[in-house]
């Protein structure tokens, strides 16, 4: 990371100096002991659970050289020589200020991802076409909160050339809260769904949520979204430049002639006042991901990309695990996604299932988390997508089994189950040779269980 005087951390996160030890420097920014190394800045957080104050002498001897806390829980005598204490009012607004101080010594120009799903997988798309002619840093796992972007920022430095930081939000005002931070030069919102509606209450909540990424844009900033989004189609923009990609509308950048396989999709691109169709291919599956494969090209022609550096860098994708992944083995095929779950990524998934060759298609699907009073007709409009789309074997586990079942509404080629033991034992004792089964929920269903042990059976 960049360096940080003693004295700009101070005037950043407007603390004072409660202690100051002998060594003011530090290399890394770390809020959790377990994982602090040597040299580390330890901000202590509280959460409803824990009070990260009370582990500033633990800090200390794992050789925090700073450490920034609200509340004192040690004794001097406690701390080490080389450990200085900084006082502060809130250590999770001390995090934000920080990182806000610290973006404005990067000279890396950024990218912010947001919307109801698919952020992981375009985030990973567009890192990979902007790879292929810029040094790219993108977003580890999910960090992407009050916490994890801060975090996030203190990884850049300014030897990349472009940072990709995924957003995410449950509530107004926290994506305003990480724009205010991060800064991004382009804005991508992907979709507005129906995930967080038990906080936001409406779908306009929610584009007014997200849209909060460009609360600090000017003429010089680009958002690009989903034109084919019935809420996104509707932005505009007389400050910022908004760029729209889809399927079945009007867009700057459209696709055609698009061809699902079962381990990659094609597509020829149409940009608005061109005649060209550019082809493009990505291993990726679904409908879904030509749309945020489209986003990534139009964030790639917006950093002056050619269409062979953008098809060149999408085939060095790396994507996140646990998003489609397909594991094809010698009795059936599995497909993993159960990263996370919400009604589009939902139906999404069981596109791709019904695309795969094998003899029976099999979905073992959970809740869907964060829906609200829309949970029950969520479940159940899954339950009646799965039936149209043929599946033949539906295994449901968790409290909205019943919106399944009436969704679904064939009892023969429907299993409920309360737990993922439970659903195993199903699956195990129903699954044939050449089937191929879906496994999605929310990820504190904790569905990665489920697919430990099909593999270990599937040898």
């Amino acid at each position: 990371m960049e360096k940080l005087t003693f004295e700009e951390i101070i005037e950043a996160v407007k603390g004072e100096v409660y202690i100051k030890g002998n060594t003011l420097e530090f290399n890394a920014v770390s809020t959790d002991t377990r994982n602090l190394e040597q040299g580390n800045m330890f901000i202590a957080l509280k959460g409803e659970n824990f009070n990260g104050n009370e582990y500033t002498v633990l800090a200390s001897e794992k050789g925090a050289s700073i450490c920034i806390v609200d509340e004192i829980k040690f004794k001097n005598e406690e701390l080490k020589d080389y450990t200085s204490i900084i006082l502060v009012k809130d250590t999770k607004n001390a995090l934000l200020e920080l990182a806000m101080y610290y973006r404005s010594k990067l000279m890396v120009r950024i990218v912010g991802i947001t919307g109801s799903t698919g952020k992981t997988s375009t985030k990973d798309l567009t890192a990979a076409v902007l790879g292929s002619k810029y040094k790219v840093f993108k977003t580890k796992g999910n960090f992407n909160n009050e916490i994890g972007l801060p975090l996030m920022m203190f990884q850049i430095d300014n030897s990349y050339d472009i940072a990709i930081l995924e957003m995410g939000m449950s509530n107004l005002r926290e994506i305003h809260r990480l724009a205010k931070v991060a800064r991004p030069d382009v804005g991508i919102i992907t979709n507005i769904g129906i995930s967080h509606i038990e906080n936001l209450k409406t779908r306009e909540n929610i584009l007014k949520a997200k849209l909060e990424i460009t609360d600090f844009f000017n003429e010089n900033n680009t958002l690009i979204v989903t034109g084919d989004d019935e809420y996104l189609s509707t932005v505009d923009s007389k400050v910022f430049k908004v760029m729209k990609v889809g399927i079945n509308n009007d867009s700057d950048y459209t696709a055609e002639e698009i061809f699902l396989g079962e381990k990659n999709i094609s597509f020829k691109v149409v940009e608005k006042g061109s005649s060209n169709k550019n082809y493009i291919s990505a291993e990726v599956l679904g409908k879904h991901n030509v749309l945020n494969s489209l986003l990534a090209v139009a964030c790639g022609r917006e950093f002056n990309l050619s269409y062979e550096e953008i098809d060149a860098g999408i085939k060095n994708l790396e994507a996140t695990s646990m998003r489609l992944d397909i594991t094809r083995g010698e009795k059936f095929t599995i497909v993993d996604d159960c990263y996370n779950a919400s009604p589009d990524s939902m139906k999404a998934a069981l596109d791709v299932l019904t695309n795969l060759s094998g003899k029976r298609k099999i979905a073992i699907l959970g809740t869907m988390k964060e829906l609200g009073e829309k949970a029950y007709e969520a479940h159940e409009e899954i339950g009646e997508y799965a039936s149209a789309k043929g599946i033949d074997l539906l295994i449901s586990v968790g409290e909205f089994n019943k919106a399944f079942q009436k969704g679904f509404n064939n009892m023969d080629k429907h299993m409920l189950c309360s737990n993922n033991e439970e659903a195993f034992e199903c699956i195990k004792e129903n699954i044939d040779q050449n089937d191929v089964v879906l496994i999605k929920a929310s990820r504190s269903m904790k569905f990665e269980t489920i697919v430990g042990k099909l593999k270990n059976i599937n040898c």
